[in-house]
């Protein structure tokens, strides 16, 4: 092992595991992740990655905090509202494991910066809370060939999927985002905190499984959570052949060529 004996402490429930061990955590060390949000789901997400010692990090949001978040974004404090969440996630993050290089993009992704950004990290996580910027991250994900964590969540549920090239996506299971007015957000419908909570930890774990390549990966699956009755379901997803992104013969080549413009919900 590399570790010095500080790391052989921090990282020893790891390291005692047969599945990860000294050489396991050195591939956490070495690995790079992207974190679209800090916010209900990039929260837990952001916690256990920098927690687990996953060495470079990138935070992208271009919200500051608000009274509001705080029910659900526990990464942030009633003294940081109106502070920019990278950099108070970033805060709060270093305190937790100074191993952890962070890299901060205090702005949206676009269809400007998204392939660029993404392509540059090992896996990215979806955390973001609006369908055109999950359409936009499952996106550049593909075109890129990175894999990817998304989840989304409303009200009492949630949904979860883990998407590695050559399997299906986002829009496998779903080509287009919603019509206006089809689905509220959690501005609009509300959210128990919690649940964001729930999701995004099995994101967490998701992106550390593959990071230590071991076990099974929600992979072709949408595992569906109905936090209020404590129920999952996985559901099989088949690669959709005829996906305009990821299909036999796709039609978008480049997220500049799409319309992601967020439809408005005036439910």
């Amino acid at each position: 092992m590399n570790l010095n004996e500080e790391q052989i402490e921090r990282y020893s429930r790891h390291i005692i595991l047969p599945e990860i061990g000294g050489q396991g955590q050195e591939k956490l060390l070495d690995g790079s992740v992207l974190v679209v949000g800090a916010g209900g789901l990039g929260s837990p997400v952001l916690y256990y990655l920098a927690a687990a010692g996953v060495g470079r990090i990138g935070i992208i949001d271009s919200d500051t905090v608000d009274l509001s978040n705080l029910q659900r974004q526990i990464l942030h404090t009633t003294t940081e509202v109106g502070k920019d969440k990278t950099a108070s996630a970033a805060d709060t993050l270093r305190r937790i494991n100074p191993d952890v290089k962070f890299d901060l993009f205090q702005e949206r992704l676009t269809t400007d910066n998204a392939c660029k950004l993404i392509g540059r990290y090992d896996i990215a996580v979806d955390g973001s809370d609006n369908f055109a910027t999950k359409f936009l991250v499952n996106d550049a994900a593909v075109l890129t060939e990175t894999p990817y964590s998304h989840a989304g969540v409303l009200r009492f549920q949630g949904q979860l999927f883990t998407h590695l090239p050559g399997t299906s996506c986002l829009r496998c299971i779903f080509p287009e985002p919603p019509p206006p007015d089809a689905v509220p957000t959690c501005r609009q419908a509300g959210i128990l905190g919690a649940v964001a909570g729930v999701l995004g930890t099995m994101q967490a774990a998701e992106v550390l499984k593959f990071l230590l390549d071991e076990g099974n990966l929600l992979t072709n699956s949408l595992l569906t959570a109905d936090i209020k009755n404590m129920q999952f379901r996985k559901i099989k997803v088949n690669r959709n052949q005829e996906c305009p992104i990821c299909g036999v013969e796709p039609t978008i080549s480049d997220p500049r060529e799409v319309n992601y413009e967020e439809p408005q919900c005036q439910l």
